[in-house]
């Protein structure tokens, strides 16, 4: 970070900072606490320490924790990919103790509680584990349970019905895909908050091709029945969207939110968000994307906002009451959409604010914009690079190289499917990728 410049303040402090570490890597009292070892809590740890080991003045080992459970890492936004047919699964997931290096402690429990007062939380097993800083990467959890009838129905391989928002049942959407000659194929998008925004119809728009290239276009009918009011939230794509769903006969129902599946009879029940009213709708095939929201360890607890999210500053990413702990992802409060690519972008703003913070106890001078980036599959070989920022203004990467990214192009669905699953295993989750900035790290 700090290579051919003048040192900032924080800097020459920190070269002076001696952490000593005597405990052995079991230790329970840590310098750095990272809750979560998903995209966002080993992208920041990583860069965080990259950024002392820069400055001169490495962490020593053991000074940060990443607390997390899960058995594997996923690349969750290659599910789609998997729904398509284009990949396998399990090339997109790793065991999480494999992606956490030596020098970090690996806590193999989540959260159960939170002591902001004593700068400790408890884990699921009972143990107290201590903190000077703490961050907040504990991503969302997809509510399945929330649409009655859906749990069944994903796990009946007859249904019809399957999700690419699972690792268990991504596989299924493309069998379904594949499978269906004629009928009705519905894709739902529930209202509110979820991963990634587009991905409910980049699927959908993989499926329309599927059926064109393979002569069934003409015997099965697509659907898009959203609880939102507009194909996407940022107007420029949203328009291209839906000129192209017009173009391509893709039926288009809005504000209207799935409630219940009947899988037996292939019927889909939807909610409309603005008079309460109901309708049934038969399928042959139904691609849900369920409702999503913060995890339950959140709801209630004092760092967190009255719907669940760690309530931060949308430019420091220091949480609003408690100035120790920070938070990033789709835990956070962030008022932007919840996406690998905003991640990149928000992991070295943290990175910047907490290195700074453990130095002086004063918030660094990076702020974060908003950015964030959806990759719009819309057919083999195409894809619309949808990119913005607060305000849901577009922030476009590559249009003064390749042109307009509301235009679906080759390039970009290169880009999709080859080049960011590779950057991410081996660049991303190492600390090494900067989102817009590529390989390069961003000067604040």
């Amino acid at each position: 970070m700090f290579g051919g410049r003048v040192a900032t303040s924080c800097r020459r402090a920190v070269l002076g900072l001696r952490f000593a570490s005597t405990e052995a890597p079991t230790q329970e009292k840590y310098k750095v606490v990272v809750l979560g070892g998903g995209s966002a809590g080993l992208s920041v740890a990583q860069q965080l320490y990259n950024k002392f080991k820069s400055a001169g003045k490495s962490l020593d080992d053991g000074d940060i924790a990443i607390v997390d459970a899960a058995e594997y890492h996923h690349y969750q936004p290659g599910w789609t990919l998997v729904g398509a047919g284009l990949k396998h699964k399990a090339e997109l997931r790793r065991p999480l103790a494999d992606l956490i290096p030596p020098h970090f402690d690996h806590v193999p429990e989540n959260v159960q509680s939170f002591n902001l007062a004593g700068n400790s939380i408890t884990t699921t097993a009972g143990r107290t584990v201590s903190y000077d800083t703490l961050v907040v990467a504990t991503g969302l959890q997809v509510n399945f349970d929330k649409i009655e009838g859906l749990p069944k129905a994903l796990a009946d391989p007859t249904s019809g019905v399957s999700t690419i928002y699972s690792y268990n049942t991504c596989d299924k959407v493309w069998n379904d895909i594949d499978a269906l000659r004629s009928g009705r194929a519905i894709f739902t998008q529930p209202q509110g908050i979820i991963k990634c925004a587009g991905a409910p119809q980049k699927i959908m728009w993989m499926a329309w091709d599927r059926y064109r290239r393979t002569g069934r276009g003409d015997q099965i009918k697509i659907d898009f029945v959203s609880g939102m009011p507009s194909m996407f939230s940022v107007k420029k794509y949203s328009d291209a969207l839906d000129a192209l769903r017009v173009e391509r006969g893709v039926g288009g129902k809005f504000n209207q939110n799935l409630v219940s599946v009947d899988a037996p009879n292939r019927k889909a029940t939807f909610k409309n968000v603005v008079d309460g009213t109901t309708v049934t709708e038969d399928y042959t095939l139904l691609h849900v994307t369920p409702p999503m929201g913060p995890l339950n360890v959140l709801k209630g607890s004092p760092i967190a906002d009255a719907a669940g999210w760690v309530t931060v500053n949308q430019g420091t990413l220091q949480h609003v009451e408690f100035p120790n702990v920070f938070s990033i992802g789709d835990a956070s409060s962030l008022p932007t959409s919840k996406t690998a690519a905003a991640i990149s972008k928000q992991a070295p703003v943290l990175a910047e604010n907490l290195f700074c913070f453990l130095d002086s106890g004063k918030i660094g001078s990076a702020v974060y914009d908003g950015y964030t980036g959806c990759p719009l599959l819309t057919g083999y070989g195409e894809l619309m690079f949808a990119e913005f920022k607060y305000g849901l203004e577009p922030a476009e990467t590559f249009a003064n190289y390749f042109g307009d990214q509301a235009i679906p192009r080759r390039i970009y669905y290169h880009l999709k499917k080859d080049f960011f699953p590779w950057v991410y295993f081996n660049y991303y989750v190492t600390g090494k990728w900067y989102g817009p900035h590529g390989l390069r790290e961003p000067q604040f």
